[in-house]
């Protein structure tokens, strides 16, 4: 019974390494240059519940530290009248009835303001993270996923989208924007251009004034100057295969986004298992 159930855990494993598909590789001039197999990565199982968690838990570990100056709303000199006029009793500015520097107070300091030492982070589990990588790598090999998502892309095009090494050896954006709109896929930042808006609220005077949305994700085996050739246009993203997580593959923990990748990255991620 022992060897039964053995050999059937085998042949599962077994099934389980096979490739789920192919996709095609497309050339610089849009045509198709041959086929590829996907890793066995790309058919891991899709849980959006481990992909949130993850992204929810990268965001807020990148958070940065604040807090207000220690002397914040402090800065004044100021008594108090005490009791028996007729008025509250805080703190008023010398010379005048203006009350300051009390947390009641207009112009006065914070109650309870953040602190420096606060732990901004959340934890997550090593394997829940791994787990939320490969559920979102897998759902990029998904093009219902991927319209779903809103990426615009012409329709003959397999998923995701594997291009030649040529690519990586790109030299400028114009060359990048031609490349990318004889393949069909140019028309996905088109849409992260005409969707950038001025932000709501204050960040819009904290140096983030615009927010776009996000288009490609380019995978490159290297950094190169393809890769600085295409960072710059709206909405793209451009990473090594060691740099993928499941914010990179699913921003906002929303699955399934348009990924752009060049052979030599797509034979690095299949040597993960490795």
């Amino acid at each position: 019974m022992a060897e039964k159930k053995t050999k059937k855990i085998k042949a599962e494993e077994t099934k389980h390494k096979v490739a789920p598909g192919k996709v095609n590789v497309y050339n610089l001039e849009g045509g198709v240059a041959g086929e590829a197999s996907l890793p066995v990565m790309f058919h891991a199982e899709l849980r959006p519940d481990i992909i949130r968690r993850a992204v929810t838990a990268i965001e807020a570990n990148k958070r940065q530290p604040y807090a207000p100056k220690s002397t914040a709303g402090m800065r004044h000199s100021v008594q108090t009248w005490g009791k028996g006029r007729g008025v509250s009793r805080v703190q008023r500015l010398m010379g005048s009835s203006r009350a300051a520097q009390s947390p009641n107070n207009v112009g006065g300091r914070r109650a309870h303001p953040p602190k420096v030492e606060k732990d901004l982070g959340k934890k997550i589990n090593r394997k829940e993270m791994l787990r939320a990588k490969l559920a979102a790598l897998a759902a990029t090999s998904k093009v219902d996923l991927v319209k779903a998502r809103g990426h615009r892309f012409s329709e003959e095009l397999t998923v995701p989208v594997v291009v030649k090494d040529e690519f990586e050896g790109i030299g400028s954006t114009k060359e990048a924007v031609a490349a990318l709109t004889r393949i069909g896929v140019f028309e996905d930042i088109e849409r992260a251009k005409d969707g950038t808006s001025v932000r709501a609220g204050k960040g819009k005077m904290r140096g983030r004034r615009y927010r776009t949305p996000k288009s490609l994700l380019v995978v490159l085996s290297k950094e190169c100057s393809g890769g600085r050739s295409l960072k710059n246009l709206p909405g793209v993203d451009v990473v090594t295969p060691n740099a993928l997580n499941a914010s990179v593959l699913a921003p906002g923990g929303d699955v399934g986004r348009l990924m752009v990748l060049s052979e030599s990255a797509l034979a690095a991620i299949g040597a993960w298992n490795r």
